[in-house]
């Protein structure tokens, strides 16, 4: 399984990238949404875990730049978004592209592991 990590706190995207490895993924990580996009657009991943919150630009700016390669139903199985911030609003938005939400940290990393990892 191929995974894209894109997490602006190093740490976490160190550790993501390490226990996503050890469960047999292949995972390549960045930390700005630039940098994301043009490896999305040029690369197929089976899952792609994406910060909300990057320096550069949101999560959701990424997935209205997977629209170029992807339909809605695809980033909805693609994109699983994290994030410290889940309002309502956040969830609604995330929604409408059908993708999963988890908020960090992560209640149960094992149980994030499974999501991450979880094959349509």
């Amino acid at each position: 399984m191929e995974i894209l990590v894109i997490e602006d706190e190093l740490l976490i995207q160190k550790s993501l990238k390490k226990l996503l490895e050890k469960k047999g993924a292949s995972v390549d990580a960045c930390s700005s949404g630039k940098e994301a996009i043009e490896r999305i657009l040029s690369k197929n991943y089976d899952r792609v875990i994406c910060d909300l919150m990057l320096q550069d630009i949101t999560g959701f700016d990424i997935i209205e730049e997977s629209k170029k390669k992807y339909n809605i139903e695809e980033i909805g199985k693609l994109f699983v978004i994290i994030t410290a911030y889940s309002s309502p609003q956040i969830l609604e938005k995330a929604n409408s592209y059908r993708c999963k939400v988890l908020g960090k940290p992560f209640e149960n990393i094992e149980d994030a592991l499974m999501v991450f990892l979880e094959r349509e």
